[in-house]
């Protein structure tokens, strides 16, 4: 008994490999590099997120000893001069006032004496995520940083003058 089988070229059979290789490959590297991009932006993210909460604790920390009137240099200073990232800006930092009751003041020049804590918090920031294909948005959580007002930007009497590290 003789068996019939056709022979293919051994070019052809290479030709049809290389090809399913090919597709193979580009289905499992655009997975990879969708995964490892994400990973990134996920590092981004939280980056983002501890800038934010930092701006808010330093927007808060000089707000307490920093004269009233300076709230421009307040939030230029507690926002690294609005170089830290990307679309954000003083615009986006709001310093308030509060009484002992933790009401907030409207007007804290002309209630200076009421004053009892200042706060600072993040406002209409979003984070712009660049995964490939893919861009999105994501809004900034509330970060609020509240804490007991001090000087104020008053030097007490009989203190050293220009014996501070703050920079107001």
């Amino acid at each position: 008994m003789t068996e019939n089988r056709v022979q293919i070229p051994e070019s052809t059979s290479r030709r049809k490999t290389t090809g399913g290789t090919l597709v193979e490959f580009s289905i499992v590297a655009s997975v990879f590099f969708i995964v490892l991009f994400g990973i990134i932006e996920f590092g981004r993210l939280m980056f983002t997120w501890n800038v934010l909460d930092e701006v808010t604790r330093r927007g808060a920390r000089l707000a307490a000893v920093c004269p009233v009137n300076d709230i421009d240099g307040i939030t230029s200073r507690a926002s690294f001069h609005g170089s830290i990232l990307h679309d954000f800006s003083d615009t986006n930092i709001v310093i308030e006032y509060f009484d002992k009751n933790s009401t907030l003041i409207a007007d804290p020049t002309a209630d200076f004496i009421q004053i009892r804590f200042v706060g600072s918090r993040i406002s209409n920031y979003q984070f712009q995520g660049f995964i490939p294909f893919l861009t999105f948005f994501l809004p900034a959580p509330d970060f609020k940083t509240v804490l007991p007002s001090e000087s104020l930007g008053i030097t007490p009497v009989g203190a050293v003058a220009g014996g501070s590290n703050v920079d107001c």
